[in-house]
């Protein structure tokens, strides 16, 4: 099957850095949009950062200026580089991918979500 392996996520200042990675694994034989979500406690999951397959990105304005987000398309990753991190950003930090993948003998679509990683970032 396929599944999105993220890491990278942990504790850090205010004002510090930090770089997310999420990995899709499988047989998959194409990759569309790309993105990093996260919910805070009590809080509704919410857009961070898209990629399309073709390099094109889109950000919520509470992040614009602060964090990057890029794939590597021949490894099948997704990269969220955060910097300038401020404690309004901890959060638990989800990829999401929409992928083409061979299931038996068929090619199918699919919606993934990562585990989750937890990003805090202390005042």
């Amino acid at each position: 099957q396929v599944q999105l392996v993220e890491s990278g996520g942990g504790l850090v200042q205010a004002g510090g850095s930090l770089r997310l990675s999420c990995a899709a694994s499988g047989r998959i034989l194409s990759i569309n949009d790309m993105a990093w979500y996260r919910q805070a406690p009590g809080k509704q999951r919410d857009l961070v950062a898209l990629i399309t397959s073709s390099g094109t990105t889109n950000y919520a304005d509470s992040v614009k200026g602060r964090f990057t987000i890029s794939r590597d398309n021949a490894k099948n990753t997704v990269y969220l580089q955060m910097n300038s991190l401020k404690p309004e950003d901890t959060a638990v930090y989800y990829c999401n991918a929409g992928l083409r993948f061979v299931d038996n003998l068929s090619a199918r679509t699919t919606i993934l979500w990562g585990q989750g990683t937890q990003v805090t970032v202390s005042s």
